[in-house]
């Protein structure tokens, strides 16, 4: 079968590969691939290429399929059966994060679809969900659900981490406002959050790229007023909306740009809190002195749990959660390239891609 793979340590290139199919042990799963999603973590290695022929990973880590099949001791899984990964693939059994079910934090984690897995990922035909990984966290798989499409269910990763933030990690009330700084599917899942928890203004930031396309999605998800970021002072725009530096409660961080983060401990509120989802890495270049001056608390956000996949996907099944007006674009796996480039260009939002080299 063919796959999209990732060379490299660090930063690396893709290349289109043919691979075996995976063999299935007593206690694996095999599922054939019905949709898979671009995430922004495989962006990082585009057009990156360093020019190594160090295998790391099939990549791929949003996912969703059809149980094709299982292990002699597989017991609560049969063929037939539509499932999404959370794309977990190993982690310790024994850490405080696994004693919790946050199994994600986990030190020792390895993720399908991400880096340096042994198992693969969504961007081929076949993906193996090892046993050694459902008999430490059954919930490694859900079950999707009736109304749910295959392209739906692949994005519960952004949706949960979403969840998880906001739900979750903040103390967010009704009645509060909430900026979102971001606009691909982290902040867009956000909005929706936020919606959902009552907030009463939603503040999604972005950047002139983003007026065309996500700007529009956003207000369609919830967002009650856009700023560019590129033309206007945010700050400013921010306490103009809500009224003063006293309603915005919470900040979610998803863009990882160090200067949003400045500005969000700048606008929030005493005793308010940032909720930090997206990852830069330049050092800080300003001073976060005002976190302890006015009591403010940066949160840091990995992933998700059970109870955020539970609620989240019950919620996606009642219609609650909105997918289908950020998927930008549909395609199959041999036109990938296609795909990045428009979620490089941001004429995307989420791209769905299907096998299609049979």
């Amino acid at each position: 079968m063919k796959a999209l793979a990732r060379y490299g340590k660090s930063f690396g290139g893709y290349r289109m590969i043919d691979v075996p199919e995976p063999t299935c042990g007593p206690e694996d799963i095999i599922v054939e691939i019905k949709a898979a999603a671009i995430c922004g973590a495989d962006m990082k290695h585009f057009r990156v290429d360093n020019g190594s022929d160090e295998f790391n990973s099939i990549r791929g880590h949003e996912f969703a399929g059809e149980i094709v099949k299982v292990g002699e001791q597989v017991k609560h899984w049969k063929v037939g059966q539509r499932i999404v990964s959370d794309n977990s693939g190993h982690v310790c059994g024994v850490c405080p994060s696994c004693d919790s079910g946050d199994f994600l934090t986990c030190r020792s984690k390895v993720n399908l679809g991400l880096d340096n897995n042994r198992w693969g990922g969504g961007f081929t035909k076949y993906c193996k969900i090892p046993g050694e990984i459902l008999r430490i966290h059954p919930h490694a798989i859900w079950e999707i659900p009736e109304n749910v499409k295959y392209e739906e269910a692949c994005v519960m990763d952004p949706i949960c981490n979403a969840y998880k933030s906001i739900v979750q990690q903040s103390h967010f009330m009704p009645g509060q406002d909430c900026v979102v700084f971001g606009t691909g599917p982290l902040g867009l899942f956000s909005v929706q959050i936020a919606r959902l928890m009552g907030a009463v203004n939603i503040i999604m930031v972005g950047l002139e790229e983003d007026v065309k396309v996500r700007f529009g999605v956003a207000k369609e998800l919830g967002a009650t007023h856009c700023i560019n970021a590129s033309k206007e002072d945010v700050v400013a725009r921010c306490h103009e909306i809500s009224g003063g530096r006293d309603n915005i409660s919470l900040v979610v961080e998803c863009s990882g740009a160090n200067i949003a983060l400045k500005q969000a401990i700048e606008m929030v509120r005493s005793n308010g809190e940032i909720v930090r989802v997206g990852m830069g890495f330049k050092p800080l270049d300003f001073s976060i002195n005002a976190i302890t001056e006015w009591n403010i608390s940066i949160i840091g956000h990995m992933a998700y749990d059970a109870t955020s996949w539970r609620n989240a996907m019950r919620l996606l099944a009642d219609g609650k959660i909105q997918v289908q007006p950020m998927i930008t674009h549909r395609i199959g796996l041999s036109e990938w390239e296609k795909g990045f480039e428009a979620m490089a260009n941001k004429e995307a939002i989420k791209v769905i891609m299907h096998y299609d080299f049979d």
